[in-house]
């Protein structure tokens, strides 16, 4: 356990007087007292989120960035019902699903989750979104894509 310094006759032994959640709960607010002078100061314990990194097709890593999915869900959706916040709910969900997997995570992985959402939304913003994704050459591959679809089981 790590031991609090008084910030002002710097002993390492300082004791909490009352602790309360703050900030939406995003952080815990501690008050606290040095034994020794008296001094009554406050600390808050805050968590401290690892970055989610993502590794590319070329080995290239970069940070996690939700908005680069909401970006693609909405080209995808172009003239689609499908609104700003069905796509940045689509784009939170995968975050929360690739972070399970954990602190770095390949990009094919993001695109195939991706699809998962998309496939439960808007097959139609899921097609357009696979033709990208998966490079589509020809009709074919719309064929085969579509086969895939309607054999997917409905959640």
């Amino acid at each position: 356990m790590t031991s609090v310094h008084c910030p002002a006759c710097h002993t390492d032994d300082t004791k909490v007087i009352d602790s309360r959640v703050a900030e939406e709960g995003a952080a815990i607010r501690r008050r606290r007292q040095c034994p020794i002078c008296r001094h009554r100061f406050t600390t808050f314990e805050r968590l401290e989120e690892v970055p989610l990194m993502v590794t590319k097709t070329n080995g290239r890593r970069e940070p996690f960035d939700r908005a680069k999915i909401t970006k693609g869900v909405l080209a995808a959706a172009k003239g689609r019902p499908v609104t700003l916040e069905q796509a940045e709910l689509v784009a939170e969900a995968v975050e929360e699903a690739v972070r399970l997997k954990g602190h770095d995570v390949a990009s094919n992985d993001i695109g195939l989750c991706v699809l998962d959402q998309l496939r439960k939304l808007d097959e139609v913003v899921y097609l357009r979104f696979a033709s990208v994704y998966k490079n589509f050459d020809d009709v074919s591959d719309f064929r085969r894509e579509l086969t895939l679809l309607e054999k997917a089981p409905a959640d």
